[in-house]
C-alpha cells in the first residue's frame, strides 16, 4: 500500500484586512498553514519565512524516522531567520507567526504546531481538533475559568502565549507523530476560518464536499459571508492509496503556495463582488462636473495659496506631534521593573524632553521565576492593546510561573 495526498490550499485577505498575513503549503509530502502577526510590514514576511523554510521538506528523502528531526530543524532555522530580520529591520519588532505543519513518511505523521491554527482530522464521519491552541482563552479551559462554548466567543481568544516569533530565545513547539490511513482527511486553518466557522459547519463541509478543492473554497465561502475579519487560509488533504487507484495513477503532485508567500499575494477578496461591496461602491460620493462654473473661492485659491499652505503645514506638524504623544498615552505593555513583571502606559521607547512611557504597575511576578522565553519575551516588551489586555498577560504570565 502506497499512500499520497490528493490537496489543495486556499487562502483570502478576507473583508477587513488591507494586507494577506497568511501563507500556506500543500504538497505531495507536506501540508503547512502559518497566520503571520506584527502588522502590515511584519506579519506576512514571518509566514513567509516559516513557509519557505518549511516548503524544502517537500520530497520523498526523508524516511519515517528523519522526518521528525527535519521538521524540527526546519522551524529552528525558520526562528532563526524571524529573529535575524527582526533585528537588521527595528521597524519589523514583534513579528511572528503560528506554524502548523504535517511531514508525512509512509503512513506515518510528523507534526509541528504552535500558535492558535489549527489541524482537524476527518475520520469515520466524526471530526477531531488534533492540536491544542496556545492562546490565553484556551488557558483559562485547561484551568476550568471558563467553558470551551465561553471561549468561542471570549473577547481575549486571540492572545497568543506561544507564536514563532523575534525573541531570541528558545520557544516550546508541540511536536507529534501519528499514524494515518486511506479516507482520512486532513484540514489546516488559520484562525480566520475556525474563529468564524463552528465546528457543526465545518463537519458538515469537510463530509459533504468530496473534491478537496471544491471544499477548500466552500470553507473560504463560509468564512466570506460571516464577514471575514481575518485572513482566511485553509489546506485540505484527503489521505488516498495510490496503488488501488485505477492504473496506479495517483493525484496531481505540483504544489500550491498560497497567501502572502504567493505570487498573487496582493490579489483582492473573493468576497469583493458580493452584495456588500456593491452598496460600498455605490454609495460612493459622485464625481464633479468638469464643466461647472467656477465659484469666487475657487478663483480667488490661487492668490491665498502661497500664504495658507505654510501654515497649514506647521498646523499639520504641531497636530501631528500632539496626536502621536496623545495616542502613545493609550498604549500599553508589559514589561520588568526592579525584577518583576510590570504593567506600563504608554510605548517603551526614550526621548530626551518628554517621557513616553510610565509604570501603572509593579507586580509580584518575579521575572526569574518565568522560563527563559518568556523572560526574553518581557525584555522585549509584550504590546497590549488596553490595560485590561496588559492584566490579562500578567494573569498568563504568573500562570506559566
Amino acid at each position: 500500500m502506497f499512500l499520497g495526498f490528493h490537496f489543495a490550499a486556499r487562502s483570502d485577505v478576507g473583508l477587513i484586512r488591507a494586507n494577506n498575513q497568511d501563507s500556506a503549503y500543500a504538497g505531495p509530502h507536506l501540508l503547512v498553514v502559518a497566520d503571520g502577526m506584527g502588522g502590515a510590514a511584519g506579519g506576512d514576511i514571518a509566514s513567509s519565512i516559516a513557509v519557505g523554510r518549511l516548503a524544502a521538506l517537500d520530497g520523498e528523502s526523508h524516511g519515517p524516522d528523519e522526518a521528525l528531526d527535519e521538521l524540527k530543524a526546519a522551524i529552528a532555522e525558520a526562528h532563526s531567520d524571524i529573529v535575524g530580520r527582526a533585528q537588521n529591520d527595528p521597524e519589523l519588532s514583534g513579528l511572528g507567526t503560528t506554524v502548523t505543519a504535517l511531514l508525512r513518511a509512509g503512513s506515518t505523521l510528523s507534526m509541528a504546531h504552535i500558535g492558535d491554527s489549527r489541524a482537524y482530522l476527518l475520520r469515520g464521519g466524526s471530526l477531531d481538533q488534533v492540536t491544542t491552541d496556545h492562546s490565553f482563552v484556551q488557558h483559562l479551559v485547561d484551568t476550568g475559568r471558563i467553558s470551551a462554548a465561553d471561549a468561542e466567543h471570549h473577547p481575549k481568544r486571540s492572545m497568543l502565549l506561544r507564536v514563532l516569533g523575534d525573541v531570541d530565545a528558545d520557544v516550546p513547539v508541540d511536536i507529534s507523530v501519528r499514524e494515518t490511513r486511506p479516507g482520512d482527511r486532513w484540514m489546516l486553518c488559520s484562525d480566520g476560518l475556525s474563529g468564524v466557522v463552528s465546528r457543526d459547519t465545518l463537519l458538515e463541509s469537510l463530509r459533504e464536499v468530496e473534491d478537496p478543492g471544491d471544499c477548500a473554497d466552500a470553507l473560504v465561502a463560509l468564512a466570506l459571508a460571516a464577514g471575514a475579519p481575518d485572513n482566511v487560509t485553509c489546506v485540505v488533504a484527503d489521505v488516498v492509496d495510490i496503488d488501488a487507484s485505477p492504473d496506479g495513477v495517483g493525484p496531481a503532485t505540483s504544489s500550491q503556495i498560497v497567501g502572502a508567500a504567493a505570487r498573487d499575494r496582493h490579489r483582492p477578496s473573493a468576497g469583493g463582488t458580493s452584495a456588500a461591496a456593491k452598496a460600498a461602491r455605490l454609495s460612493a460620493p459622485a464625481e464633479a462636473d468638469d464643466d461647472e462654473e467656477p465659484s469666487r473661492w475657487e478663483r480667488l485659491w490661487p492668490r491665498l495659496r502661497p500664504w495658507v499652505l505654510p501654515l497649514v503645514a506647521l498646523l499639520v506638524v504641531a497636530g501631528g506631534a500632539w496626536g502621536a504623544y496623545a495616542w502613545t498615552q493609550n498604549q500599553y505593555y508589559v514589561g520588568q521593573d526592579d525584577g518583576n513583571v510590570a504593567v506600563f502606559r504608554g510605548i517603551p521607547q526614550e526621548l530626551p524632553v518628554v517621557e513616553l512611557h510610565t509604570l501603572i504597575e509593579r507586580t509580584d511576578v518575579p521575572l526569574d521565576r518565568l522560563p527563559p522565553y518568556q523572560q526574553s519575551r518581557i525584555d522585549a516588551t509584550i504590546r497590549a492593546g488596553s490595560l485590561e489586555d496588559a492584566y490579562s498577560v500578567v494573569d498568563a504570565l504568573e500562570a506559566d510561573a
